[in-house]
């Protein structure tokens, strides 16, 4: 038989990364045991993790066995559970959050010229998430905001200041120049 602490290594390896139940019958498959034998290991694993110092157990759920949290750890789990979360950005927010750490300051009404649609769910949802913030206002008629970014960009983005921002070349903002335009163009004739 293969060493006791190797066998129990092995079945908290599967119990951990199934997350949910397992049954007897496919762990004592897994690990090339007989029932009895897979039986005896988890308890003795079982018996382990009831230490008080222990965050997790496995309980036993009608000859099938699964890995959770002690609820003496809830409190733990509802404070990390409360967090933000990192969030993935959309090729929307990306053009948005492009055009706010390229041309900032910047309003949102500069960003809808250049992208061509509006922008405020753009916008706002790049604010939520700590990467773009108000940095004042511009001096015209009715104040807008000017929006700019913050060290969560830099740091989301690993810059450590907007110098190190990827230089477009003279030909690709030409480029986009002409593709920006040909799209106007297109949409003007539908």
């Amino acid at each position: 038989m293969k060493k006791e602490k190797e066998l129990q290594g092995a079945i908290e390896a599967i119990l951990f990364t199934m997350g949910e139940s397992v049954e007897l019958n496919k762990i004592a498959r897994a690990i090339e045991q007989d029932e009895e034998t897979t039986l005896e290991l988890i308890h003795k694993l079982m018996k382990r993790y009831e230490a008080k110092d222990r965050g997790i157990r496995i309980i036993e759920l009608d000859h099938a066995f699964q890995m959770c949290t002690k609820k003496e750890a809830y409190e733990y789990l509802i404070r990390v559970a409360r967090q933000p979360k990192k969030h993935v950005l959309t090729d929307v927010l990306l053009e948005t959050m492009s055009i706010i750490a390229y041309k900032q300051p910047v309003t949102k009404i500069e960003i809808e010229k250049i992208r061509g649609v509006k922008s405020d769910h753009a916008v706002n949802k790049l604010v939520e998430y700590g990467l773009a913030e108000e940095v004042g206002r511009l001096d015209a008629p009715g104040r807008p905001i000017l929006f700019g970014t913050t060290e969560e960009f830099l740091r989301r983005f690993c810059v450590q200041s907007l110098d190190e921002l990827p230089m477009l070349n003279t030909d690709q903002i030409e480029q986009f120049k002409e593709e920006a335009e040909d799209e106007a163009e297109l949409k003007l004739n539908l």
